[in-house]
């Protein structure tokens, strides 16, 4: 009878070891919250469709949104662990004493893009004449436009032109239609405007440039809490380098891209090669403290411009609006 018993326990004990050792092996879960048909779903089907998340013991759930909105909302009430946003609103957030924190996902902002038949050549000949512009007033963008045309023009270009708030592909359309000379769209969609046959009349880099900004500036990425990154530090960090090497693949390979045109929605090819053009050019490449000095010099330019609207109380960049890693510069070197 002892010797029986002896056996069932030593079985019950084998058997909770087992299940703890399958409990341990199950990849953590990560939660993305992911606007339809956003470029960042992107790279989460690379991701997908290689892989990339479990071989980091990671599993992946994508949350789909409908606008950045309801991104925010999301994941303030704990629906969704991670979402894409800027560092201006993260900044914000820390500002107000929540723990949001940012890893640089893309650089690629867009520009001013001007229909061929509209006579413009330079920022000044758009003096009185409609300008589209996504975002709305606030737009990062535009409140950068608003200080280069002051610098060059001596001018804001809120008096100079007529701006149009408007979707963005609201604006694509009355482009195409001709009804707008010029339109300040984010850059997957003036990438589909340059394939159209439109031309870029004046990158978001070349205005940082002029207003004396030289680093890189990446404007999205990556926001989740800082608390909730401590205490799952090996699952975010497997994220990343996931994201990273998805991000290599776009950069180096033309059959991924191939793959991806059901999910771009390119209608054609000029079309896909201006997206993957566009989305390499935006990879991020500088390391997370360039970054992040970049970015406290462009929140001065931002601040003034937009006012508490924008920034609420911060008058400066707040510490740990960029997420502090272990290994400065690791963010960079997993792209290479």
């Amino acid at each position: 009878m002892k010797q029986f018993l002896a056996t069932r326990l030593m079985f019950a004990v084998l058997a909770l070891l087992g299940m703890a050792a399958a409990s341990a092996a199950e990849p953590a879960l990560i939660r993305i919250g992911v606007l339809q048909y956003g470029t960042v779903s992107w790279e989460l089907e690379v991701i997908r469709r290689m892989g990339l998340a479990e071989r980091e013991g990671v599993r992946i759930e994508v949350v789909p949104l409908a606008l950045k909105d309801a991104a925010n909302v999301a994941i303030q009430g704990g629906a969704v662990d991670v979402i894409v946003n800027d560092w201006i609103w993260v900044a914000r957030q820390r500002a107000e004493g929540r723990d949001f924190t940012f890893v640089p996902y893309s650089r690629a902002v867009g520009g001013i893009m001007v229909h061929p038949d509209s006579g413009v050549q330079t920022l000044s000949d758009l003096r009185g004449r409609r300008l589209g512009v996504a975002g709305g007033a606030l737009d990062k963008s535009w409140l950068l436009l608003r200080a280069y045309s002051r610098k060059t023009l001596g001018e804001d270009a809120a008096t100079l032109v007529k701006a149009d708030f408007a979707a963005p592909p609201l604006l694509n359309e009355l482009m195409l239609r001709g009804e707008l000379p010029a339109v300040l769209n984010f850059w997957h969609f003036a990438a589909r405007l340059q394939a159209a046959g439109m031309r870029e009349l004046l990158g978001i880099d070349e205005i940082l440039r002029e207003l004396g900004v030289a680093g890189e500036l990446p404007l999205v990425g990556w926001v989740f809490r800082e608390g909730w990154a401590q205490r799952n530090r090996a699952a975010v960090e497997g994220f990343l380098r996931a994201a990273g090497e998805a991000e290599r693949v776009m950069r180096d390979s033309d059959t991924i891209w191939q793959e991806l045109r059901p999910l771009t929605r390119a209608e054609n090819d000029a079309t896909l090669l201006a997206l993957r053009d566009g989305f390499r050019a935006g990879i991020v490449t500088a390391s997370g403290a360039h970054a992040q000095a970049t970015a406290r010099q462009v929140f001065g330019i931002l601040a003034q411009e937009g006012g508490t609207a924008l920034v609420g109380s911060a008058r400066v960049l707040p510490a740990g609006t960029f997420w502090n890693r272990d290994a400065d510069g690791e963010h960079a070197k997993r792209r290479e």
